[in-house]
């Protein structure tokens, strides 16, 4: 995190111009706490743990107070940190409006320094884990912050420029993550609605949403009309352990050493299922919203599965995607399975690969199943696309603080 020679602290990397030392100075030198009170014309506000302040009236909590109460409350201006009832696993919160909080926090206001810079260091892992955790009294739940304890840690400390520098920077990076974040909920949110709206449901043979130049009813029929069950084994020995495949809710049908980092298969894989690319996947344990077990397609390279999955190849009158897609939705895909399984006493799934196949879908024709997966592997790829700027993003502003601070 650090370079020291000797007594001198010297960040990794630093912005052009800066070149003094560091120094490290006590919390209780840079901050005073504060306590003003009677100002009951200011609004109550509520804190959002890594996410500022916000109006008690405004928030999602429905919290109830006394407004009689709040010639008590302490006064918070934009900039201070607070010191909550949870700062003890999440670091200090830094006020983003004016207003009043409960009289039970500490407020701390800076002398003559960046609360963007500061804010970052009050909520790293090194501040929590490190620097205040010797300062935290009590068990669990009850666990309190000696504060005057808490004056007398040593903080890294530089010129207000640079601080400046740094506090922007990390703001900056901080407003990508949130438009990427937004760019990525928003996709997610749209896409939860057409798995919704472009199906049929309540019976119906139509659609809420479709392509132009659609108009035929969908036709229900048997799920066994599109799929057929595999018998492909891998009693030839093609395979080996490093081909064994897992089913994941988020990312599908993935190879298990590559997703969990080991191998679970037993010592022979001889008789596991052989999964094609373009083969359907029933897996038959409960996973998460998902208490029937998931449906997914092998859009990867071949492999096998065990014989605990359920191994099923398209016919021609079925888009292999549009399989995937169909039950993608919780409710459609647990509606389907829950007159077909009955469960047993260990929670697994009583259900032939045969009998999962006898449910009643609503399907459209295979040129209209061809356009709808289509537009769900597109907007797949833009969720990917913002959900790796993400990660990419988070691990840049990981590493730079690690790097930029003391």
């Amino acid at each position: 995190m650090v370079e020291q020679h000797g007594k001198t602290l010297v960040p990794q990397i630093r912005f052009a111009g800066f070149t003094d030392p560091w120094e490290q100075r006590k919390l209780g030198e840079l901050f005073e706490e504060h306590s003003e009170k009677d100002r009951d014309d200011l609004p109550a506000l509520t804190i959002i743990q890594g996410g500022g302040t916000v109006r008690r009236d405004e928030s999602n909590r429905n919290l109830q107070f006394d407004r009689s109460s709040l010639s008590n409350y302490k006064v918070v201006n934009t900039g201070d940190f607070i010191v909550h009832l949870r700062s003890f696993e999440g670091g200090l919160e830094k006020a983003t409006s004016c207003g009043l909080v409960s009289p039970a926090y500490h407020i701390f206001q800076g002398k003559n320094v960046d609360s963007n810079f500061y804010y970052l260091y009050f909520r790293s892992k090194r501040f929590i884990d490190v620097d205040l955790k010797p300062h935290v009294y009590g068990i669990r739940d009850g666990r309190s912050i000696d504060i005057e304890g808490m004056k007398t840690i040593f903080i890294p400390w530089t010129n207000l420029a640079e601080q400046h520098q740094i506090g922007a920077f990390f703001d900056r990076l901080d407003s990508l993550i949130t438009l990427h974040q937004r760019k990525y909920d928003k996709l997610c949110v749209l896409k939860k609605s057409m798995l919704d709206k472009m199906f049929p449901k309540g019976g119906s043979l139509y659609p809420e949403i479709r392509f132009a130049g659609f108009t035929d009813p969908w036709e229900q029929r048997k799920l066994e009309d599109y799929v057929a069950v595999s018998t492909a084994k891998n009693f030839d020995g093609r395979f080996n352990k490093e081909d064994v495949l897992s089913v994941s809710g988020e990312y599908g049908i993935v190879n298990q050493i590559a997703f969990q980092g080991r191998s679970f298969a037993g010592s022979s894989v001889l008789n596991y299922g052989v999964v094609n690319t373009g083969d359907i996947v029933y897996t038959k344990s409960p996973l998460n919203s998902n208490p029937y077990g998931i449906i997914k397609v092998n859009k990867g390279i071949p492999g096998i599965v065990s014989t605990l999955y359920a191994v099923y190849r398209p016919q021609d009158n079925v888009h292999t995607n549009f399989i995937q897609v169909y039950f993608e939705q919780h409710e459609r895909m647990n509606n389907y399975m829950h007159p077909l399984v009955n469960k047993g006493a260990k929670n697994d799934m009583k259900v032939t690969a045969e009998n999962a196949l006898k449910g009643v879908v609503t399907f459209p024709s295979r040129e209209e199943q061809v356009i709808i997966s289509e537009f769900f592997d597109r907007l797949d790829s833009l969720i990917t696309l913002h959900q790796r700027k993400l990660e990419l993003l988070r691990n840049i502003k990981k590493s730079m603080l690690d790097r930029m601070f003391v």
